[in-house]
């Protein structure tokens, strides 16, 4: 890896958008990417979350909307 200079104001490196974006680059050839089964499977894990939530929230904020309308009529 490459670092960045050190300019002259109490060791501080100076900031290289080339030397980041490589860097960025060589970190992205190490990433172990999943395969097109394992991305099918955890989006629909994923889908499947966001539909239980979503539906816990919708339950809580019926319940909770007709508690406050007994409460208040």
């Amino acid at each position: 890896m490459t670092e960045g200079k050190v300019d002259g104001k109490a060791g501080k490196k100076s900031f290289s958008l080339k030397t980041f974006l490589l860097n960025v680059r060589d970190e992205l050839k190490r990433v172990s990417w999943p395969s097109k089964d394992e991305l099918v499977s955890y989006t629909g894990v994923v889908f499947v979350a966001v539909i239980v939530v979503c539906t816990l929230i919708w339950v809580c904020d019926t319940v909770f909307g007709r508690i406050m309308a007994f409460l208040l009529s």
